[in-house]
Parts: structure tokens; C-alpha cells; sequence
């Protein structure tokens, strides 16, 4: 199996995933093997929402549109243009996936097998319905990842590489087990957002995005504000309204309640508007229904505070603050070659 081939097989997997990318799902014509995997993957959609209570459908459709969208022939080969894919040592790669988010482990699940070796899953209880199913897809549509993808519950054993994601507790564990292994070991990151406070009406509505979807509970969300002193917050809560149906939700809804009365027993300042609270905070990481803020007196001095704290930080959204920033709206949409941590994983994959 080359190259070419494994690009073909994950260009189909894109196009099954269109027909699961709007409300009422479309099943469409010429989709490789539709006939045994369209079903069948309603099915898992349906065991995933009911697994796991964050797993809404919009949010699941937010995520098959995403990796839909990525998974073209054109975009997976502008990805790889940059390596030198030439066909080496087979290695089996284990991967530890979280489950915060649907399929937040694809991308590395697709790293590994792009770029030819062997993987070894052991998936998140919390998300442990869709990629299985993937995986099968995958198998049909180009039989020569047969034999390649391994799913296991028990203790990892016989692999030469491991890509492991957890907390920094799991992390320090991660380190010790693997130590003997090339691996890459990815802590908690959280992302921020920095306000000048000369954001248009559009800018702050496309910022509610980065910071209500999926819950926030992605590492690309943002949960943390830096604003200019005296910034006034009326523009940015008028701007994150349209999120407030979010409140119907019963777990956002238990989770807001929760850390309401917590602030408020513990005589915390903050500020909310009946679904989201602002706390000012120096944590990078606020709980559920919370977003922190951070004061800064200038530009500069901010730029040398980020700089200190990169290794807690996934994303900066903001407009001509960083060359790294991203635009307003779009954590949630990365591209192929958006590496978490910033860790390049496919150019690892090649040395092993």
C-alpha cells in the first residue's frame, strides 16, 4: 500500500462524513461502501450522544463537518508536500487518546497511518463508539490498513512508539512508564483570547465560538481573557447572547449552577449574565460556564508574559497581537498541518 493509496482511502472517509455534517443527514450517491457503513454509523452517532451526555448531535455534526472538510485528496496532500514520505520501517505506534471531545485523537489515529506505520488505540471510555467504527470504514475502503489498526482495553504492550494525551498528573505517569520509548507526551493546554478592546461586533460574536463549542472543554477553547485596564465588558456579553439557549442544556446548566453558588459562597468577585460568568483569575484554566480575565498594562509586557507561559497555552486568538494568533472563531476549525502543542507529528513519526 503507497502513499497515494492511503490519501485515497482517507479522501473517501471525508466523503462519507459529508452526509453527517447537517441536522437531517444525507445519505448521497457514489459514497464507497455506503450500503454496509451508512446505517450502521447513525447507529454509533446514536450510542455516542447516549454514552456520553457532551456528545450532543450539534457538536458531533461540528466535528464530522471539520474532519469532512479536511479530508480531501487536495488537502491531505498539500499537508504531506513538506515530508519526505518515502516508504521506511514499519513501526507500531500506540496512541492514548483523550475523550473531551468527539474523535479528539484523529488526527493523530490519521498522523500514524498517513505516513505508513502500524496503530495501536487505547481510546477514552468517554469516546469509545465513533473511531472504531471509522477504523472499520477505512479497512473496507482500502484492504491494505488491514492488519494495521489495533483497539485494545488492556494494558499496551509490543510497540516501538507512543503518542500519549492526558492531564498533567497522567502526563507525569506517561513520562515514567514510557521513558524507554520515542513518544510524545501532551499535557494540559488551555487556550486565550486578547482584547484591546477595539473588537468589532463581529470579532466578539465570532469569539463566543471559540469559547461555548464543545462545551469549552477542548484544549483550543478559549477560557481565558487578557484585557486592557478598564475594558468594558457590556460589548463582550452582548456579543456571546445568541449562546444563551445553551443554559436548556441539563449538564451545562448543573455545571453553571454548581460554580455560581461556589463563587458566591466564597464571596468571589464576578460578573454574569444567567449562562456565562467572568471571573477575573491568574489560572489559564476556568471551570465549565466560566470564562477568567487577566488584566494587562501594555502590549509589550503582555507579549513577555505569554512568552513565560506558551507550555500552558494551546491557541491566542486575537487581531495583530501574534504571528501564531488565530482569527477569531476558528479554534475549533484547525487545519491538517495545526499540530497540538505544537508538536510537529508527523515529522516524529518519521524518525522513529
Amino acid at each position: 500500500m503507497n502513499l497515494d493509496q492511503r490519501i485515497t482511502a482517507f479522501a473517501k472517509l471525508g466523503a462519507f462524513l459529508s452526509q453527517f455534517t447537517s441536522e437531517n443527514f444525507q445519505k448521497k450517491e457514489n459514497i464507497a461502501h455506503n450500503e454496509l457503513f451508512y446505517e450502521g454509523f447513525k447507529h454509533q452517532i446514536k450510542l455516542a450522544q447516549e454514552h456520553n451526555g457532551w456528545f450532543t448531535k450539534k457538536n458531533l455534526i461540528f466535528t464530522f463537518n471539520n474532519w469532512s472538510r479536511s479530508l480531501t485528496t487536495q488537502n491531505i496532500k498539500s499537508w504531506l508536500e513538506v515530508y519526505d514520505l518515502k516508504a521506511g520501517n514499519t513501526q507500531k505506534v500506540a496512541i492514548i487518546m483523550a475523550g473531551n471531545i468527539p474523535l479528539v485523537g484523529f488526527h493523530d489515529f490519521l498522523s500514524v497511518l498517513i505516513s505508513g506505520h502500524e496503530v495501536l488505540v487505547k481510546q477514552s471510555s468517554n469516546d469509545k463508539h465513533l473511531l472504531p467504527f471509522l477504523a472499520k470504514y477505512i479497512e473496507h475502503v482500502e484492504p491494505g490498513f488491514k492488519g494495521k489498526i489495533t483497539f485494545t482495553e488492556e494494558k499496551l504492550q509490543d510497540f516501538d512508539a507512543v503518542i500519549a494525551t492526558g492531564s498533567d498528573n497522567t502526563a507525569r505517569y506517561f513520562e515514567y512508564y514510557f521513558k524507554g520509548k520515542p513518544s510524545i507526551i501532551r499535557k494540559n493546554r488551555n487556550s486565550v483570547a486578547i482584547l484591546s478592546g477595539n473588537e468589532t461586533e463581529e470579532e466578539l460574536k465570532a469569539l463566543s465560538e471559540d469559547i461555548f463549542r464543545y462545551y469549552g472543554l477542548g484544549c483550543r477553547n478559549v477560557s481565558k481573557l487578557f484585557v486592557p485596564r478598564a475594558y468594558n465588558f457590556d460589548s463582550f456579553f452582548k456579543a456571546m447572547y445568541h449562546w444563551s439557549p445553551i443554559i436548556n442544556e441539563s449538564k451545562y446548566a448543573n455545571n453553571y449552577d454548581y460554580n455560581k453558588a461556589v463563587y458566591l459562597m466564597s464571596e468571589f468577585e464576578m460578573l454574569e449574565n444567567g449562562f456565562l460568568m467572568i471571573k477575573e483569575d491568574l489560572s489559564f484554566a476556568s471551570p465549565i460556564a466560566t470564562v477568567f480575565y487577566e488584566y494587562y498594562n501594555s502590549p509589550e509586557a503582555l507579549k513577555t508574559y505569554i512568552d513565560a507561559n506558551t507550555d500552558n497555552i494551546q491557541c491566542i486568538v486575537s487581531n495583530g497581537f501574534n504571528e501564531n494568533e488565530i482569527v477569531f472563531g476558528k479554534t475549533q476549525q484547525p487545519e491538517l498541518f495545526d499540530y497540538a502543542d505544537g508538536e510537529d507529528t508527523i515529522a516524529f513519526l518519521l524518525k522513529i
